[in-house]
């Protein structure tokens, strides 16, 4: 009986599994033939796809050479393969005709974006992709062969060890390695936190007026109502915190307006977690750069029993690593890992061990600064050329982070966003962070533009700039 499994374990040429079935009513050739044409018509095999040799397929499938050779002869006739000397059999360059119709890919109406200043990503150009490469080699040639298990739902010990002594000599967090759980970035450790306030009861967490939805609708999703908190200079007000089970804070730099949390109100927020049995989950997202002022470190360590930590690799490296960590409070630490080891997922072990490599051999931190010195460059340029050629519009929230906000004339936010999209410049209103229920504790719509100047590589950096100046008024 003929296989259905080509495998092209018997050579090289093929370099992909294929499942075709050739057998059928009018015998193996006529059956291989029709398996073949199918596959290559409905997209299963892309044109220039190299097939395995008559020799391979045959022995892969259990057939008979010659069965192979006159199936692919019937379709290099019919013009749906091509065999030429030293290059093989291959599936001809022609239209393939799939079940369903490609996908359109969406159109901005305003055309393409040609300059991205959107806030939320580093400059993606300069992860240190050789630097990455050296400590992943040596983490995976010391990795002990237990690592490539299943694990503890906290994560690796060997990035957690490393975390602890990073983030207590950098952000002044009180870090023990058995109360850090890795996670794949800020989302999934708020949607575990979320779950474990849910299970002890907890219905209402407040929030920023300005924020991030996908956060708040992560909580929702929990089952958890969003409570906005009032917002005023000092930055949010905390002392409406009332009987919500737990806040979710920004405080060394507000996202997105920029500010640090008061001193006062940072030890008020402590005080109330303490006196209510609340919980503080601290989003430190972009904590490790400061420009004009000495850092302000992780509210964590006022209270590390009543905070929770977080962070991520997604400023500092990028985004796509999904790599973050929670630094708990001693009797939450195993019900987040509980809920972990049953939903867990992309925490990959051999990025863990590549990090807490990066992290040990200093190589990090010689990344941080030179990332630092690149984004107050920029910053500093952002401040100049607005000051030159938009006199009229401040700059804000820039004495730390990787974004500036830019205060507009009420009413105008919208067509400057709308004017910058139409030059194919991306930016954001600042009405896109706000809560929904923010008007109900004072706090009205403010017209702003958030500027992500970390977000371009350096060879367009200048052209987004001066694109940004064209259409502030």
């Amino acid at each position: 009986m003929a296989n259905e499994w080509a495998t092209s374990a018997s050579g090289q040429a093929l370099g992909i599994d294929l499942h075709i079935d050739p057998t059928g009513p009018n015998g193996l050739r006529r059956g291989l033939t029709d398996a073949l044409r199918e596959a290559v018509r409905g997209g299963r095999l892309a044109p220039g796809t190299r097939l395995p040799s008559s020799r391979t397929l045959a022995a892969d499938l259990g057939i008979a050479r010659n069965t192979v050779a006159d199936a692919y002869a019937d379709l290099v006739a019919e013009g749906w393969l091509t065999a030429r000397q030293g290059s093989g059999t291959r599936v001809a360059e022609r239209p393939v005709d799939t079940a369903r119709p490609a996908p359109v890919p969406a159109r901005r109406a305003t055309g393409p974006l040609v300059h991205n200043l959107q806030p939320g990503s580093p400059d993606l150009a300069s992860f240190p992709r050789a630097a990455w490469l050296k400590a992943a080699r040596r983490a995976l040639t010391a990795a002990p062969n237990e690592a490539l298990g299943y694990g503890d739902p906290r994560g690796r010990p060997e990035l957690r060890t490393a975390l602890a002594g990073y983030l207590a000599r950098a952000r002044g967090v009180h870090a023990d390695p058995e109360r850090i759980v890795i996670c794949s970035g800020f989302a999934h450790g708020l949607m575990l936190l979320g779950d474990v306030l849910r299970g002890r009861g907890v219905t209402d967490v407040a929030v920023e007026s300005y924020g991030l939805p996908p956060h708040w609708e992560i909580l929702n999703r929990a089952g958890l109502r969003t409570r906005p908190l009032p917002l005023d200079e000092l930055g949010t007000e905390v002392a409406e915190l009332g009987s919500a089970g737990a806040v979710l804070l920004t405080p060394a730099h507000q996202f997105p307006m920029g500010d640090p949390l008061h001193p006062d109100r940072r030890a008020a927020v402590v005080d109330w977690a303490r006196r209510t049995g609340g919980l503080v989950i601290e989003d430190d997202y972009d904590g490790e750069f400061r420009y004009d002022r000495q850092p302000v470190g992780a509210l964590q360590g006022l209270d590390p029993h009543r905070v929770v930590y977080l962070g991520t690799t997604s400023k500092s490296l990028a985004p796509g690593l999904r790599l973050g960590w929670m630094v708990l409070p001693p009797g939450l630490t195993e019900e987040v890992a509980a809920v972990k080891g049953v939903s867990d997922w992309s925490c990959g072990v051999l990025d863990q061990l590549t990090l807490a490599e990066l992290l040990n051999s200093g190589a990090y931190d010689r990344h941080l600064r030179a990332a630092r010195l690149r984004y107050r460059r920029r910053r500093d340029q952002l401040v100049a050329a607005l000051a030159e050629r938009a006199p009229s519009v401040r700059v804000t929230g820039i004495a730390a982070g990787l974004h500036a906000v830019l205060p507009l004339a009420a009413g105008t936010e919208d067509s400057v966003v709308r004017a910058a999209a139409w030059q194919g410049l991306g930016v954001v209103g600042l009405s896109s962070y706000r809560h929904a229920d923010a008007g109900a504790v004072g706090v009205g719509p403010l017209d702003a533009l958030v500027v992500g100047y970390g977000t371009p590589p350096d060879h367009g950096w200048g052209g987004a700039l001066d694109a940004l100046c064209r259409v502030l008024p």
